[in-house]
């Protein structure tokens, strides 16, 4: 398999779920008090949004990169 048609693959994954789940969900755990054995600390979720337009982008540009891919010798 080609370097293009596994690229174009990749891009098509990420342009489905950049559609599908609209975004990616980081979760970090931070101390809040921290007394020797007593410890408080609390989970905070972050999101980072993929537009839509770059899923879109993301898509087409896959395609592209397997079309190529598979012509190409």
């Amino acid at each position: 398999m080609k370097a293009a048609t596994i690229i174009g693959i990749l891009l098509v994954v990420l342009g489905i779920v950049g559609f599908a789940v609209g975004g990616i969900t980081v979760s970090h755990q931070k101390k809040d008090v921290d007394l020797g054995p007593v410890q408080i600390s609390h989970k905070e979720h972050n999101t980072m949004p993929i537009p839509p337009i770059l899923a879109g982008i993301s898509l087409i540009a896959g395609v592209g990169l397997i079309i190529v891919g598979t012509r190409s010798k």
